[in-house]
């Protein structure tokens, strides 16, 4: 995949950010575009999570170790790529899995979490980009409820905000790979041929670091 970083080739790359922002979608994208493997975390496949927006206390932590299972498998078939198998895009990064345990479970349910994270948790790939997307929660919620999935019509606003206040300041500390960071609030990367353009060739003249991308540029 010959974009970004100066047009090095990237083998893998990875769409983050809240619940509703269009991570998935645009990994799809993108993985079309360039024609690579797509990992996705796939998250209606937890048959926790509709218990869990439902009652979040009793269900929190099955659904917690249901994705960290989940990752943790993703993770081995990406450590295990070598240079002869094609570029991967993924919609989530590994270590974000503990900034969902720290906010869902209680001290005693954390506790036997990061038992199991800390046996279980192979060293994680580093992307060699991350592509962070960002809206506010009232935007979240607008297109959590477009989508039409019945359970997510339960999440709560507060919950939507704890999420994306975590997410910010994750990516405020995480410097492990290059990052840029969308505002997506105006930019339509699912539906909109032009501005999903011009997102792959803001990526192309990408160099090291953290970079940012106002929509009200486009």
């Amino acid at each position: 995949m010959n974009i970004g970083l100066n047009n090095r080739r990237l083998k893998y790359v990875v769409v983050e950010g809240p619940i509703g922002v269009g991570k998935t979608i645009l990994a799809k994208r993108l993985a079309n575009t360039f024609n690579t493997e797509l990992m996705l975390e796939n998250a209606l496949d937890n048959p926790f999570l509709p218990r869990f927006y439902e009652d979040p206390k009793s269900a929190a932590l099955p659904t917690q170790l249901h994705f960290l299972f989940q990752r943790l498998k993703i993770s081995e078939v990406l450590r295990q790529a070598d240079m002869f198998k094609p570029a991967q895009i993924s919609d989530f990064l590994m270590q974000k899995d503990q900034l969902f345990a720290e906010i869902t479970l209680d001290d005693s349910e954390f506790d036997l979490y990061n038992q199991v994270y800390q046996r279980l948790m192979p060293e994680a790939p580093v992307p060699d980009l991350v592509i962070y997307l960002q809206a506010p929660v009232d935007v979240l919620l607008q297109r959590i409820y477009a989508r039409k999935i019945a359970f997510e019509q339960k999440i709560e606003d507060s919950y939507l905000k704890k999420i994306s206040d975590a997410y910010v300041q994750f990516f405020y500390h995480y410097n492990d790979s290059p990052t840029l960071i969308v505002n997506t609030t105006d930019i339509n990367l699912v539906d909109s041929d032009s501005d999903y353009d011009y997102l792959l060739n803001y990526i192309r003249d990408l160099g090291p670091g953290k970079h940012y991308l106002n929509p009200q540029s486009l």
